[in-house]
């Protein structure tokens, strides 16, 4: 019998590696329609950053334009309302992150406890119909409750208990708790879903386990689903991480009708820009603004990774 060893031939690894390619061609053919838009969206606008450190003039164009430093960065940080808009744009954003945290893992929960499909498919659908919705059409509604001649509140529910109507988009104090709550009806839904496809995710055996050992439904939830579901809600939280420092121009715009009367509690750095930019049209100003949101961005992504991994290392991004 012979010795000799079977030596696989030369073109076997090239023909192992055309046969993976053939076989993944179809995802990176459903991938491929999200990486050109990301490429278009994401990467070819970052060209522009060059504009934040240039006076633009549009005869010369973006290149031609003369250098101007950190000219731009001057007006975000030398004006009187710099405290406020970044103060307002940080602690709405961290209150946002947590109400929708917890929210949306609660419906997502309860949601998954209902064994009815049909049911299941239409509380999904109807949680997640606001998020569809756009920002002008929320603004009218919210008018239509807000209004202090003709909303539903001041009409049909504060004169009936025998209030005095409330001048609502004059009176800042309110605007917290009514911008809070728009943007958890609106934003719940979305957040709720990536939730809910991580618990139908989980194996069915460690509730049955559970089950028979005697736990009861909140034991099951806290020793079984919220720490399954600790991978997904570290990967939400560092990117909404990342966006800590933009805020949604609709939410902030559109929902308190631009009132003057409620900038000290609804003007953010996104809302700041704009109402600057409308006015004196300097797009290096407006750029490089969105240059220290990113840097600020960027910087923040870092640090909540290098937390995770002293944390919890396996569940660190990178």
């Amino acid at each position: 019998m012979s010795d000799k060893k079977v030596v696989p031939g030369k073109n076997a690894g090239k023909t192992k590696k055309k046969f993976r390619w053939k076989e993944y061609l179809p995802y990176y053919l459903l991938a491929l329609p999200g990486v050109i838009y990301m490429l278009c969206n994401n990467y070819l606008p970052m060209f522009g950053i060059v504009i934040a450190f240039k006076n633009l003039n549009f005869r010369k164009g973006i290149f031609g334009s003369d250098w101007c430093g950190f000219d731009n960065f001057k007006f975000l940080f030398a004006s009187k309302d710099a405290l406020t808009i970044t103060r307002n744009t940080l602690l709405y954003n961290i209150a946002f992150i947590i109400l929708t945290t917890v929210f949306a893992i609660g419906i997502a929960i309860l949601i998954n406890e209902i064994r009815s499909k049909v049911a299941s498919r239409l509380y999904q659908s109807l949680i997640l119909l606001p998020y569809l919705m756009s920002w002008v059409i929320a603004s009218y509604l919210a008018y239509a409750l807000l209004s202090a001649e003709t909303g539903l509140i001041n009409n049909g529910i504060l004169a009936n208990l025998g209030m005095d109507p409330v001048s609502w988009y004059n009176t800042p104090k309110y605007w917290p708790f009514i911008l809070t709550f728009v943007h958890l009806w609106k934003g719940v839904g979305y957040a709720m879903i990536i939730y809910y496809s991580s618990i139908v995710g989980i194996s069915q055996d460690y509730y049955e386990a559970a089950t028979l050992d005697g736990a009861s439904k909140w034991q099951q939830i806290k020793r079984i689903t919220i720490p399954l579901l600790k991978p997904t809600i570290i990967t939400m939280f560092v990117l909404q991480i990342g966006r800590i420092f933009y805020s949604d121009f609709g939410l902030f715009y559109q929902i308190p009708m631009n009132s003057g009367s409620l900038y000290s509690v609804t003007r953010t750095i996104d809302v700041y820009v704009y109402n600057a930019l409308m006015k004196s049209s300097d797009f290096g100003m407006s750029s490089a603004a969105s240059v220290y949101q990113s840097i600020v961005g960027f910087v923040m992504i870092l640090g909540a990774n290098a937390f995770i991994r002293r944390v919890s290392k396996e569940n660190a991004l990178f």
